[in-house]
């Protein structure tokens, strides 16, 4: 527990992309949570589904987000796992904060009144994919409630924040 830990905490405090995007930064609760909802923090596990460690990372992710941003995170070591689950929420707070909410990158914003959030938006594609969330349509622009639901409430009631 102390090594993913650290290695979750490590991929909250990296800036990412320091020159095009210097205001992302993936907030370590959410990192927390979302590995929590995947593995129980465990690094090992393998999904039926061909996810792979803490994060589940899909090998086809790891691929994509190595070759898009020109990294070499290893998906079968912890600390790699984990960051490419970083760097993949960070794009997603990117691509969904300039496509659906006016360039914010703010994760602590309300849905408006019907809506959805960037935090909703975010989870939901981390788990389902960008293409399946769309925030344009509502609540019903989120395939996965139960899941988004799930991760965050455990950014604040979770057994790996004690």
């Amino acid at each position: 527990m102390a090594d993913v830990r650290a290695a979750l905490d490590a991929a909250a405090a990296k800036q990412f992309w320091p020159v095009s995007a210097p205001s992302i930064r993936v907030p370590s609760k959410l990192l927390y949570a979302v590995a929590w909802q995947e593995s129980g923090w465990q690094s090992t596990i393998v999904a039926c589904d061909g996810g792979i460690g803490t994060m589940q990372i899909m090998p086809a992710t790891a691929t994509w987000m190595n070759t898009r941003f020109e990294s070499s995170y290893d998906v079968n070591t912890l600390t790699g796992n984990v960051m490419i689950g970083g760097e993949y929420l960070a794009w997603l707070i990117r691509y969904f904060g300039d496509a659906y909410y006016q360039g914010s990158y703010d994760l602590s914003v309300p849905a408006p009144e019907g809506g959805v959030s960037l935090l909703d938006s975010v989870v939901s594609a981390y788990n389902y994919g960008p293409g399946a969330v769309d925030p344009v349509k509502g609540k019903a622009g989120i395939p996965n409630w139960r899941y988004v639901n799930n991760v965050e409430a455990l950014m604040t009631n979770c057994p790996c924040l004690a």
